[in-house]
């Protein structure tokens, strides 16, 4: 079956590495409320997140005649037991590093599809372990002024100077640390009817 392609993330990390599989799609920004519900976990409030962002892109996607599949994603670290998402500011990415530095943290990326004519939602949630060095205030100084990576959850972007944070990563999927894990979408879209080998 030929479908139409979207993805709800105006994320140009997202966007590049939905690139990779070759297939046209359109992107939509979702409008979410990000905020964590009252002793909610990270993988639930990433996977409601992701959940949310797909059922919000389809209502946004143009209309076609051919039935839509939506991506939506959503990913956030854990570090001393606190939920981290993106920091906004050269400050409090300062911070999450720093308070990162010589720890294993767990990354969980929520991911979901949604089939705009059967209505079928299908969710996954991802981990995938950092383990940054110990780092020296210096060190996070400059990688942050020099990367800026303020909107990104974890304060880097391991696809540039960020690798030079870590020690070792963990995960079967490295697009994931990056923010869309393509090895579960591509099957999480065959699910859904969508062979991605066989779109072109």
């Amino acid at each position: 079956m030929n479908f139409k392609l979207v993805l709800a993330s105006t994320s140009p990390f997202r966007q590049h590495l939905l690139q990779k599989l070759m297939l046209p799609f359109d992107c939509v920004s979702p409008d979410i409320d990000e905020t964590p519900l009252q002793n909610e976990t990270a993988p639930a409030l990433v996977q409601r997140l992701a959940e949310q962002k797909a059922l919000a892109g389809a209502q946004l996607a143009s209309k076609t005649d051919k039935p839509q599949l939506v991506i939506g994603s959503d990913q956030v670290a854990v570090i001393n037991g606190q939920i981290i998402g993106k920091p906004h500011t050269i400050d409090n990415a300062i911070a999450q590093l720093s308070a990162a530095s010589g720890q294993a943290i767990t990354f969980y990326t929520g991911l979901a599809v949604y089939h705009n004519t059967t209505q079928q939602m299908l969710s996954c949630i991802e981990p995938f372990t950092v383990h940054f060095k110990t780092l020296t205030h210096a060190q996070i100084r400059y990688y942050v002024e020099t990367e800026q990576p303020l909107w990104c959850a974890g304060s880097f972007k391991s696809e540039g100077l960020g690798i030079a944070l870590f020690s070792k990563l963990e995960g079967d999927d490295p697009n994931t640390l990056i923010g869309l894990p393509l090895i579960k979408l591509i099957g999480l879209l065959e699910q859904q009817g969508m062979d991605v080998l066989s779109q072109h």
